[in-house]
């Protein structure tokens, strides 16, 4: 009876929202802009440091690192999102639906130590500025760098094709995209391991790194009291401001949407907060660090102003 019951899965149905044409429409407007604003906002971030030798420091190095994973946290999900809201019964392979998730995944994790990094970046810059470019040299940089990348595949990727999964005839995701919690949902076969896994891997790559920012950020506020003048102080916390303002919004949705337990039925508010971190996320931070920070600002007017000449 259980290898009559069992099937071999070779594509997924995702059914977010079928049966609701307004929705749908209303969605596709909306992630098609904020996919536009992700990448064309990231993308010119990465210019801007490129072209502006002020900009060549470990903190925009630090940046445009986090810009080029918005990007491509963005184009493993969303280009496929806006494609399933154009049909009625969108589906999906198996290999492209775990491939899918594994790169969304290992660039999650990736940057949850990449904010760490660059929680580091800010707390050696404040605390020892006479000594900041010695400590923070190039090749340190590249090596932290390379590190949160490796740690992105180690941590995130490795660990979705080793837990074992039976999915026998379910194939019916209720998601816009194939999300790793969505797809745990349909498994039929114990997923006490995959949960417990998942868990640990949760705590490792999201509260490991969060205390560690923590950590930073009040050694951080204990190094800008010791400074004397109020000008001072009001500079050194601007260069933290936009950080603090993406780890917030970062660490806040991850940790909920991650860490909470998991059922096996698919709430909205799953939904909501599933498409807030994958889609809504990556578009604020370029917004953040532009807006706050008066150095992009500065090497964005006189990259404009170059393009005019």
């Amino acid at each position: 009876m259980e290898e009559e019951n069992e099937t071999t899965v070779t594509e997924f149905v995702l059914i977010g929202y079928s049966g609701r044409p307004k929705t749908r429409i209303g969605l596709l407007v909306f992630v098609t802009v904020v996919y536009s604003i992700t990448v064309v906002g990231n993308g010119l971030i990465i210019l801007v440091i490129a072209s502006d030798p002020r900009l060549h420091n470990p903190m925009y190095f630090f940046l445009s690192n986090l810009s080029l994973l918005d990007i491509g946290y963005s184009t493993s999900s969303v280009p496929q999102s806006i494609a399933n809201l154009l049909v009625d019964k969108p589906t999906m392979s198996y290999t492209m639906c775990y491939l899918q998730m594994s790169i969304s995944v290992g660039l999650g994790v990736t940057e949850c130590f990449l904010l760490a990094i660059m929680a580091y970046d800010r707390y050696i810059a404040i605390s020892s500025p006479l000594h900041y470019t010695l400590i923070m040299s190039r090749k340190f940089c590249i090596q932290l760098a390379a590190g949160t990348w490796a740690s992105g595949l180690f941590l995130g990727v490795i660990p979705i094709y080793t837990m074992p999964a039976r999915f026998c005839k379910q194939n019916v995701i209720d998601h816009l995209t194939c999300e790793l919690k969505a797809v745990l949902k349909l498994v039929c076969s114990d997923t006490s391991m995959n949960q417990l896994v998942m868990f640990l891997t949760g705590v490792l790559t999201l509260l490991a790194p969060f205390a560690f920012i923590i950590f930073s950020y009040l050694r951080i506020v204990v190094a800008i009291l010791r400074i004397h003048s109020s000008g001072g102080r009001q500079k050194a916390f601007s260069t933290c401001a936009s950080h603090l303002t993406v780890v917030t919004i970062f660490y806040g949705t991850a940790i909920f949407s991650y860490l909470r337990p998991q059922t096996k039925s698919t709430h909205e508010l799953d939904k909501i907060i599933s498409a807030f971190y994958g889609i809504v996320t990556p578009m604020l931070n370029p917004l953040i660090y532009t807006l706050r920070n008066q150095e992009v600002k500065g090497a964005l007017k006189r990259l404009v102003g170059r393009k005019e000449n």
